[in-house]
Protein backbone atom coordinates (compact mmCIF):
# COMPACT_ATOMS: atom_id res chain seq x y z
CA UNK A 1 0.00 0.00 0.00
CA UNK A 2 0.77 3.31 0.29
CA UNK A 3 1.78 3.73 3.85
CA UNK A 4 4.89 2.37 4.12
CA UNK A 5 6.56 4.72 1.10
CA UNK A 6 5.01 7.43 2.72
CA UNK A 7 6.83 6.67 5.66
CA UNK A 8 10.11 6.35 4.21
CA UNK A 9 9.57 9.64 2.60
CA UNK A 10 8.36 11.76 5.71
CA UNK A 11 11.53 9.74 7.36
CA UNK A 12 14.29 11.39 4.72
CA UNK A 13 12.76 14.59 4.26
CA UNK A 14 12.52 15.15 7.95
CA UNK A 15 16.35 14.07 8.59
CA UNK A 16 17.54 16.29 5.96
CA UNK A 17 15.00 19.31 7.35
CA UNK A 18 16.65 18.76 10.60
CA UNK A 19 20.51 18.95 9.34
CA UNK A 20 18.93 21.61 7.22
CA UNK A 21 17.83 23.86 10.33
CA UNK A 22 20.42 22.90 12.65
CA UNK A 23 23.05 24.65 9.84
CA UNK A 24 21.41 27.53 8.81
CA UNK A 25 21.11 28.17 12.31
CA UNK A 26 24.48 27.76 12.67
CA UNK A 27 25.42 29.77 10.03
CA UNK A 28 23.01 32.90 11.07
CA UNK A 29 25.15 32.43 14.48
CA UNK A 30 28.33 32.47 12.83
CA UNK A 31 27.34 35.59 10.58
CA UNK A 32 26.08 37.58 13.86
CA UNK A 33 29.27 36.99 15.58
CA UNK A 34 31.56 37.61 12.78
CA UNK A 35 29.85 41.03 12.23
CA UNK A 36 29.16 41.81 15.47
CA UNK A 37 25.70 42.89 15.20
CA UNK A 38 23.17 43.86 17.49
CA UNK A 39 19.75 44.06 17.67
CA UNK A 40 17.76 46.67 20.04
CA UNK A 41 20.95 46.55 22.10
CA UNK A 42 21.12 42.53 23.00
CA UNK A 43 24.72 41.22 23.32
CA UNK A 44 26.04 40.02 19.66
CA UNK A 45 27.75 36.85 21.68
CA UNK A 46 24.29 35.70 23.12
CA UNK A 47 22.66 36.61 20.17
CA UNK A 48 24.83 34.24 18.24
CA UNK A 49 25.13 31.33 20.67
CA UNK A 50 21.34 31.39 21.07
CA UNK A 51 20.94 30.83 17.65
CA UNK A 52 23.39 28.03 17.68
CA UNK A 53 21.72 26.52 20.39
CA UNK A 54 18.50 27.10 18.93
CA UNK A 55 19.26 25.16 15.75
CA UNK A 56 20.84 22.44 17.68
CA UNK A 57 17.39 22.46 19.49
CA UNK A 58 15.48 22.16 16.48
CA UNK A 59 17.69 19.89 14.85
CA UNK A 60 17.34 17.55 17.73
CA UNK A 61 13.63 17.84 17.57
CA UNK A 62 13.42 17.28 13.32
CA UNK A 63 15.78 14.18 14.04
CA UNK A 64 13.59 12.74 16.53
CA UNK A 65 10.80 13.25 14.49
CA UNK A 66 12.01 11.62 11.70
CA UNK A 67 13.14 8.65 13.70
CA UNK A 68 9.47 8.25 14.82
CA UNK A 69 8.79 8.17 11.27
CA UNK A 70 11.44 5.62 10.28
CA UNK A 71 10.18 3.01 13.22
CA UNK A 72 6.76 3.46 11.70
CA UNK A 73 7.91 2.84 8.33
CA UNK A 74 9.95 -0.33 9.47
CA UNK A 75 7.72 -1.90 11.62
CA UNK A 76 4.44 -0.94 9.41
CA UNK A 77 2.35 -0.09 12.21
CA UNK A 78 0.54 3.25 13.55
CA UNK A 79 2.83 5.25 16.00
CA UNK A 80 1.35 5.40 19.68
CA UNK A 81 1.78 7.64 22.84
CA UNK A 82 4.83 9.98 22.32
CA UNK A 83 5.65 9.07 18.82
CA UNK A 84 2.08 10.02 17.61
CA UNK A 85 2.77 13.55 19.61
CA UNK A 86 5.38 14.00 17.92
CA UNK A 87 4.52 13.28 14.89
CA UNK A 88 0.99 15.93 15.33
CA UNK A 89 3.52 18.73 16.68
CA UNK A 90 5.64 18.31 13.65
CA UNK A 91 2.67 18.35 11.44
CA UNK A 92 1.88 21.69 13.29
CA UNK A 93 5.42 23.16 12.90
CA UNK A 94 5.01 22.81 9.24
CA UNK A 95 2.19 24.48 8.83
CA UNK A 96 2.92 27.54 10.40
CA UNK A 97 5.97 27.05 8.41
CA UNK A 98 3.94 27.06 5.37
CA UNK A 99 2.19 30.58 6.36
CA UNK A 100 5.57 32.12 6.93
CA UNK A 101 6.46 31.07 4.32
CA UNK A 102 3.75 32.21 2.02
CA UNK A 103 4.26 35.49 3.75
CA UNK A 104 8.13 36.57 3.95
CA UNK A 105 9.54 33.72 1.52
CA UNK A 106 7.90 32.34 -1.76
CA UNK A 107 5.36 30.42 -3.03
CA UNK A 108 8.02 27.54 -4.06
CA UNK A 109 8.55 27.31 -0.62
CA UNK A 110 5.37 27.66 0.95
CA UNK A 111 4.07 24.84 -1.44
CA UNK A 112 7.16 22.58 -0.12
CA UNK A 113 5.88 23.16 3.07
CA UNK A 114 2.33 22.43 2.53
CA UNK A 115 3.07 18.50 0.59
CA UNK A 116 5.66 17.95 3.53
CA UNK A 117 2.39 18.70 5.70
CA UNK A 118 0.05 16.74 3.83
CA UNK A 119 2.84 13.55 3.98
CA UNK A 120 2.50 13.71 7.82
CA UNK A 121 -1.11 13.78 7.65
CA UNK A 122 -1.28 11.14 5.36
CA UNK A 123 1.31 8.84 7.25
CA UNK A 124 -0.82 9.76 10.29
CA UNK A 125 -4.01 8.74 8.91
CA UNK A 126 -3.71 6.34 7.24
CA UNK A 127 -2.63 3.95 10.14
CA UNK A 128 -5.48 3.33 11.12
CA UNK A 129 -6.75 0.47 13.57
CA UNK A 130 -6.01 -3.16 11.74
CA UNK A 131 -9.44 -5.16 11.13
CA UNK A 132 -9.59 -7.65 13.58
CA UNK A 133 -9.30 -11.63 13.45
CA UNK A 134 -12.08 -13.35 11.30
CA UNK A 135 -14.68 -15.38 12.61
CA UNK A 136 -13.74 -19.18 11.87
CA UNK A 137 -17.18 -20.63 12.10
CA UNK A 138 -19.98 -19.77 9.56
CA UNK A 139 -22.60 -17.57 11.54
CA UNK A 140 -26.54 -19.30 11.96
CA UNK A 141 -28.67 -18.08 8.57
CA UNK A 142 -31.78 -19.62 10.09
CA UNK A 143 -34.28 -16.21 10.22
CA UNK A 144 -37.22 -15.97 11.62
CA UNK A 145 -38.89 -17.53 9.19
CA UNK A 146 -36.94 -20.31 10.38
CA UNK A 147 -38.24 -23.86 11.95
CA UNK A 148 -36.57 -23.09 15.48
CA UNK A 149 -36.88 -18.97 14.71
CA UNK A 150 -34.20 -16.70 15.69
CA UNK A 151 -31.56 -17.37 18.41
CA UNK A 152 -30.88 -14.65 21.09
CA UNK A 153 -27.25 -14.22 21.34
CA UNK A 154 -25.50 -14.85 24.71
CA UNK A 155 -23.97 -12.44 26.80
CA UNK A 156 -21.02 -11.88 27.25
CA UNK A 157 -19.75 -12.87 30.62
CA UNK A 158 -16.84 -12.61 32.76
CA UNK A 159 -14.81 -15.67 34.26
CA UNK A 160 -16.98 -17.47 36.28
CA UNK A 161 -19.57 -15.13 36.98
CA UNK A 162 -22.73 -13.49 36.45
CA UNK A 163 -23.43 -11.57 32.72
CA UNK A 164 -21.92 -8.53 31.54
CA UNK A 165 -25.33 -7.21 30.52
CA UNK A 166 -28.79 -8.64 31.37
CA UNK A 167 -30.56 -10.81 28.97
CA UNK A 168 -32.99 -9.22 26.63
CA UNK A 169 -36.32 -8.39 28.66
CA UNK A 170 -38.86 -10.82 26.95
CA UNK A 171 -41.92 -9.69 24.75
CA UNK A 172 -45.14 -10.43 23.77
CA UNK A 173 -46.22 -10.43 20.17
Amino acid sequence: MIRRPVAWVVAFVLLVEAFGVAMLNWIMGNLVDAQNMSLAGLDPDAMSMSSKIGGVVFGLYFALCALVALLVAVRDRQPAGLGRVLLISVAVVHGLLAAVAWALIGRPQFLFMVVMLGLIVLMLVTYDGRPGPVAHEPHDTKGPGGSEGAEEPEAPREADGPPLTPPPAPTTP
